[in-house]
């Protein structure tokens, strides 16, 4: 069973809830990584607790929420390994995994609507990594990441 990491800011937290209830649904473990709350917080400290949990392998992937989904995601981008792909359709969203193995989805609680945004987790979630020279591409990011650029 994979387990998927969730975190969501303030602007982000309701979404996560829903999505956090549309994963369980489909069988799939979630660990919640916060906030807890609607009050404000920072979306720095949970794209990156949920970064960290899936460069560690602790969570197959991971699904952050914040207003747009684009600080969370350039958050969560700053860990190593990381590939978070800010996404508010779901062609977007397969091709993120199919094209760049994306193992983090950021959505915007203020973009998408609850429905769309599960729509768009099914899509992201059921596609898979199409290696090939789509294989080469991410080499180069994960070299260049690791201070080897070629």
């Amino acid at each position: 069973m994979e387990v998927i990491a969730l975190g969501s800011d303030h602007a982000g937290f309701h979404l996560k809830e829903n999505i956090k209830e549309y994963l369980a649904g489909l069988g799939y473990k979630v660990r919640d990584f916060g906030t807890g709350s609607p009050d404000r917080v920072d979306y720095p400290d949970f794209g990156i607790a949920v970064g960290e949990a899936v460069a560690r392998g602790e969570c197959d992937k991971g699904i952050v929420v914040c207003g747009t989904g684009i600080g969370i995601s350039i958050s969560a981008n700053k860990v190593k390994g990381i590939r978070a792909a800010a996404c508010s359709d779901p062609f977007s969203a397969r091709l993120s995994r199919e094209h760049n193995n994306a193992n983090i989805l950021a959505l915007g609680s203020r973009i998408v609507a609850p429905e769309y945004a599960r729509y768009i987790v099914k899509e992201w979630l059921e596609a898979k990594f199409q290696e090939g020279r789509h294989a080469e591409r991410a080499l180069k990011i994960a070299q260049y990441e690791l201070g080897n650029p070629g």
